[in-house]
């Protein structure tokens, strides 16, 4: 029997990459022309342009222009749809509402500034953590805009800096408080759409996530510059990309450094998160030709998701990330993460691979006993990096980890220990760490 279980799994690593190099997703789904289809937005077709300052908005970085921003994106949806362009300068707002058949382009030195007031943001019912929660909107927000587009080279600026610093002494006087109790904007939202594009631009200083898509299908995310300090003041949970029951993704050519995960998979969170219909999972997303900078770590599964799979992340370069892939395993929602391969990556990173029970806010809701979590057919093949810890991975009855390949590695470690009776069915072929060759037990 046990010689069985351990052909079908050599079976299954033949197939993942036989799959890959088929046009195939990790789990053997075509992968469609789409992926392969990147084209600049191209404004002119997209309707007529509506400049703001053509409409009252003034020239001024210090005067708060909500309404008269508004005002743009409804008349322009009102005439049948077209273009908000956004003019050298820099323009402050509260929260702004996007509406079908209405698009946003940034010229080169706009910048969009969100106001630093709480107040000035709109409290509505969204998506936050997992959750639908009556909470802060975005600067930014499009909800049920097939077709949206964000393009230009200019900035949403999040101007985070109070949010910040108020968020770090909220956790000095309360180290309890949770990540929603500071109010926090995000910059950008988009939520059940699909056909979106969002490229060329910079994201920056977020108050909270910087960019955050709930139910969005056929997503591209191309040639975005999102970043978050680490210091002096840190952007806590400053994540660049959050993609929360998503599929169809691609990001591509994008720079992120942000202070905590630079793309991170959600989906839902709870011991009945997945019964919830306002929950799901995320799946076909390729994430290619970027290059990662400081961040809690570049590709995360969790702390709310509870099914990824069809994941592919290659030909990307890390460049001072804490982790590479990070699979967080909270023991009060079932989760499931299957079908994800990196591949190609180069650089340098604090932990190659991380898997850790996620305690922070554990709340199983009344029930006794935790859910266990799984994690299977995962693969990380063409890698080269100089990493401090290669398997940063804790053994715990709360998961249940298979089916890992390890495959066509150089590494140089601080820490090289691999504990393969961590993972059932684990295969490291064509290894070598500190120079020295590795072999599956």
């Amino acid at each position: 029997m046990k010689n069985k279980t351990v052909l079908s799994f050599i079976f299954l690593v033949l197939m993942t990459m036989s799959a890959l190099a088929q046009g195939r997703f990790p789990d053997g789904t075509p992968i469609s022309d789409w992926f392969t289809k990147v084209q600049e937005t191209r404004i002119e077709t997209l309707g007529k342009a509506y400049r703001i300052t053509d409409y009252g908005v003034l020239h001024d970085s210090t005067s708060l222009q909500t309404e008269k921003i508004q005002a743009v994106i409804d008349k322009a949806y009102e005439n049948g749809g077209g273009v908000v362009v956004i003019p050298m300068g820099t323009y402050l707002s509260g929260s702004l509402f996007f509406k079908p058949n209405t698009h946003l382009h940034l010229e080169e030195g706009a910048v969009l500034k969100g106001s630093d007031d709480i107040s000035n943001f709109a409290l509505l019912e969204t998506r936050m953590e997992g959750q639908t929660v009556k909470y802060f909107s975005a600067l930014v927000n499009a909800d049920n805009v097939d077709g949206f587009t964000v393009s230009g080279s200019g900035a949403l600026d999040g101007n985070g800096l109070r949010y910040w610093k108020a968020f770090w002494l909220r956790r000095s006087f309360n180290p309890d408080c949770t990540n929603m109790d500071e109010m926090r904007p995000r910059i950008l939202y988009v939520s059940n759409s699909k056909d979106v594009q969002i490229s060329g631009i910079k994201m920056r200083n977020s108050p909270f996530w910087t960019s955050h898509y709930y139910r969005c299908e056929n997503l591209k995310l191309l040639d975005l510059h999102i970043s978050a300090p680490e210091k002096p003041v840190k952007a806590p949970s400053s994540d660049a990309i959050d993609l929360d029951v998503c599929h169809n993704v691609l990001i591509k050519n994008c720079y992120l450094s942000v202070n905590d995960d630079a793309i991170a998979l959600k989906g839902g969170k709870g011991p009945h998160a997945d019964k919830d219909p306002n929950n799901g999972a995320n799946y076909n997303i390729i994430i290619e030709n970027s290059v990662f900078g400081f961040c809690h770590s570049a590709l995360t599964c969790g702390s709310e998701s509870i099914h990824s799979y069809n994941i592919i992340f290659r030909n990307n370069t890390l460049n001072k990330a804490k982790k590479l892939l990070q699979l967080k395993m909270r023991p009060d929602t079932p989760q499931l993460y299957e079908f994800i391969v990196l591949e190609n990556v180069k650089g340098n990173v604090g932990s190659m691979l991380f898997v850790k029970p996620w305690t922070q806010f554990f709340d199983l809701k009344g029930e006794e006993g935790i859910k266990k979590s799984f994690a299977k057919n995962i693969t990380l093949s063409n890698i080269e990096l100089d990493v401090n810890i290669l398997f940063d991975v804790v053994n715990s009855n709360q998961y249940e980890l298979s089916n890992f390949v390890f495959e066509k590695m150089n590494i140089q470690a601080n820490k090289p220990e691999i504990h393969q009776d961590y993972i059932k069915n684990f295969t490291i072929n064509d290894v070598t760490v500190n120079n020295n060759a590795l072999k599956s037990n």
